[in-house]
């Protein structure tokens, strides 16, 4: 592989030389009227070609052809400006603007509310500064325009269905996301970081501090690599804009659910360098089952301020406090087949004790402008998380269907540590362009959870809990759990804790040819791991995971790409034979073609991959209490997302996914998998639509019609059977349709999900024997409900 890139290398940029010889250039500095220099700006050329302005205001075009181009500004609340510039060959034209501050379009740009819903560009915590359309990856953005019109407010809420291949299997409530793409669980990011510490996943981020959430698909060398090949998710949250500004909702559903959010953005000084934002949020929701209740309070300050000219520091607080009914009440449990107990069904009762939550996170982010074309950014992160409470599980499932139910100790804290600093630049070695990103990532993470003690609800021999004729009270005196230990100790003791420690450097070059027509990016990153699972012994693992990319542009909104990326994952465990256990390695090769339409409204993407993942371990056969590696597993897969404008006011999300993902290969010793077995969470068909209609004009201006589609074909299971196909959770189908209106400051949200009132299992898995009689489990999703949200903007 390396040595056909330094192959190809040599002619490329050979034919490279003259195309740059006579390439221009258009750079500028943006200020406002009163004399500030205009960040969170974006300078677009010709209608496409787009860049952010950087903390000191300059912006840059490079490696331009000569001839006539028509520059612009986008930004809420400063008048735009539009002119044209005819670039002569080899020239580096500087281009200032003086842009005035408008309330008043400020007022009509956040009432009328059409903002694109293309996002060109990723976060900065993604590090890259490619184009989303020249990038060698398929990543998608979902912006919080998005998530407010279908009224997403947790991440758990369904977000999912406006990226292709993207599904959830319920699991403990809304408390934990877990997301499945291409085969696997992905990792969960927060602002470029990695916040997974045990095996679930972080608190579910409220979406009332989020601005995007973003969807890179296949393995990453530039945001990680000691990670599942299938790919992450970056949750990016609200950060000061300088402009006055803010937004109060009020919202109301079914099953007596309300919420109510704050948003403030603005300045704290006359010279505008101290900025803030606030969001504070407030939800309480109750269900269709009997007993269920979940609240939930948000506040989230952020303070930002430019320290000088180049340096800009932003610190960032967010408090989450949970209370919700013993996670597990969404389970129910029979013997005779999935929906055989009416929808409503729990195994819960208001007896328990709920599972309380805190979740503290805060940021520190300096980013310093060296010049206009290097850029250093150094961020550091803490996470502490504590939860007192309790899980549901059945103590035994009879053959009749009736339970002894059984409530679980489940305290658990966690706390991260995360640092990172990394370099972005851009440069030329005779013809050639380089895009430049290097640096290190820093992380101790410690995770300790009590799972020892257990209090059962129900007597045997009569006592047993019948689902189909509930009596929900206890047979026994309900007892707190003993928690005079302190949780670490009662962790240790019951193998509950799980520690992590690495450090990894990396590099990175982008090289552009042809006038940036063709790019190469080669990057290398070497990462240092110590893991210990479930109280066992630390784990080294160390390697340098390779990433080779190739994005070709056939013209300026036009795309085709080529991927080949590694990524690893360390393990825990004895192989039965006495060689040392390999950490899991994930190889992925992935082809793509990305376009715009219609001047960059409407973005579409196809993509195909293949993932190979080997030395994963599983229980020897003959000696449980050791290890033999699995064999090989494979994925592969198509993809499809369309997202954008397609006429004036009418917008679309859509997207499928087929997704083959099975074990391939099966080693001697190994008893519960087999050759063709399909992998988890890897649901065969995903097909999602979304469709807005927004009237523009008339009496009805501002009045928006909604609907949308969630599908979810030849589900996955944990218990995965091709002999008893009525094992597998049966399909999905959701039909959802909703309306807006929009007026000066005032919006009116209403949706309607299920509109069929269908009967549909969010989750679920089949456990054998793991009763006294095999059983299938599930969990019921909501059946039809409603949700209105009133805004007003100022």
């Amino acid at each position: 592989m390396k040595i056909k890139s330094k192959a190809l290398l040599i002619p490329l940029m050979g034919f490279a030389l003259n195309g740059y010889a006579q390439s221009a250039s258009i750079r500028g500095i943006v200020k406002t009227n009163d004399n500030h220099y205009a960040t969170d700006l974006t300078v677009v050329l010709n209608d496409s070609l787009q860049t952010k302005v950087d903390n000191s205001g300059a912006y840059r075009f490079p490696d331009l052809k000569a001839g006539r181009y028509i520059i612009s500004t986008k930004h809420i609340g400063l008048r735009a400006q539009r002119d044209t510039i005819v670039l002569a060959a080899g020239e580096n034209r500087q281009f200032n603007f003086i842009l005035a501050v408008d309330k008043h379009i400020l007022q009509e740009v956040v009432v009328d509310g059409y903002k694109p819903i293309v996002e060109t560009i990723v976060s900065p915590t993604l590090r890259v500064e490619t184009p989303l359309l020249e990038l060698p990856q398929n990543v998608q953005v979902i912006n919080a325009d998005v998530m407010a019109k279908q009224q997403i407010f947790n991440l758990s809420d369904g977000l999912m269905r406006n990226v292709s291949g993207v599904s959830r299997l319920t699991h403990w409530n809304d408390m934990y996301v877990n997301l499945n793409m291409r085969g696997s669980q992905i990792q969960a990011f927060r602002n470029g970081m990695n916040v997974v510490s045990s095996f679930w996943s972080p608190l579910s981020e409220d979406m009332s501090v989020v601005e995007r959430v973003e969807f890179v698909k296949g393995p990453a060398g530039f945001m990680m690599s000691s990670g599942d090949p299938a790919g992450i998710y970056n949750v990016v949250t609200k950060k000061p804009t300088g402009v006055q500004k803010g937004e109060v909702t009020f919202s109301l559903g079914s099953f007596s659910s309300y919420r109510s959010t704050l948003d403030l953005d603005g300045k704290l000084s006359d010279d505008g360098k101290l900025l803030y934002r606030l969001n504070i949020a407030g939800d309480t929701k109750g269900s269709f089952r009997p007993f269920e209740a979940n609240k939930r309070l948000v506040i989230a300050p952020v303070l930002s301020y430019q320290l000088d000219r180049k340096t800009k520091a932003t610190f960032e607080y967010t408090y989450q406090r949970a209370s919700m009914t013993d996670v597990g009440s969404t389970y129910v449990f029979s013997p005779f087949g999935y929906k055989t107990l009416p929808r409503e069904t729990t195994f819960s009762s208001e007896a328990l004790e709920p599972m309380k939550v805190n979740d503290h996170s805060a940021f520190l982010t300096v980013e310093h402008q060296l010049d206009p074309n290097w850029k250093l950014t150094a961020q550091g992160a803490y996470f502490g998380y504590n939860q007192i409470g309790a899980s549901s599980w059945p103590s035994n499932v009879l053959a009749d269907g009736r339970v002894i139910r059984k409530s679980d100790i489940w305290d658990a804290m966690s706390t991260m540590a995360l640092g990172q600093l990394f370099l972005n630049g851009k440069a030329k070695t005779g013809s050639v362009t380089h895009r430049i990103l290097a640096g290190i990532d820093m992380g101790s993470k410690n995770y300790y959870a009590d799972w020892s003690s257990s209090f059962v609800l129900d007597s045997v021999n009569g006592g047993e809990f019948d689902p189909t004729n509930p009596v929900y009270g206890l047979d026994f005196p309900y007892v707190p759990f003993d928690r005079s230990v302190p949780l670490k100790t009662r962790a240790g003791a019951g193998g509950g804790v799980i520690k992590s420690n690495y450090t990894s450097v990396y590099v990175q070059d982008e090289l552009a040819f042809w006038d940036n027509a063709l790019r190469l990016t080669l990057a290398a990153r070497y990462s240092s791991v110590s893991q210990a699972s479930w109280g066992g012994n630390p784990i080294e693992s160390k390697k340098v995971t390779p990433r080779v990319g190739l994005s070709y542009s056939i013209d300026r909104q036009t795309s085709a790409y080529a991927l080949y990326d590694q990524s690893f994952i360390p393990q825990n465990g004895f192989l039965y034979d006495g060689t040392a256990v390999k950490p899991i390695t994930g190889d992925i090769m992935e082809l793509g073609l990305k376009r715009h339409w219609f001047a960059g409204r409407l973005s579409t993407t196809l993509s195909g991959y293949q993932i190979i993942k080997n030395n994963e371990i599983t229980s020897y056969g003959p000696r449980p209490d050791m290890s033999v590696e699995i064999g090989q597993k494979r994925v592969r897969g198509i993809e499809v997302d369309i997202i954008g404008q397609i006429a004036p006011g009418f917008s679309a999300i859509a997207n499928y996914a087929f997704t083959d993902a099975k074990i391939t290969e099966v080693n001697d010793g190994v008893e519960a998998f087999y050759v063709g077995q399909r992998l988890t969470g890897a649901d065969r068909h995903i097909a999602n639509v979304w469709l807005d209609y927004s009237l523009l004009k008339g009496a009805l201006h501002g009045l928006s019609f909604r609907a949308g589609m969630t599908s979810n074909v030849d589900r996955i299971t944990a218990f995965y059977s091709e002999d008893h196909p009525e094992w597998n959770l049966p399909n999905y189908l959701r039909f959802d349709a909703g309306l807006g209106y929009t007026r000066d400051h005032f919006t009116a949200t209403l949706n309607v999900q299920n509109l069929a009132d269908t009967y549909l299992l969010a989750g679920g898995s089949y456990y054998g024997n793991y009763f006294s009689t095999p059983v299938y489990s599930w969990q019921a999703d909501l059946p039809r409900n409603f949700r209105l949200t009133m805004g007003y903007k100022f």
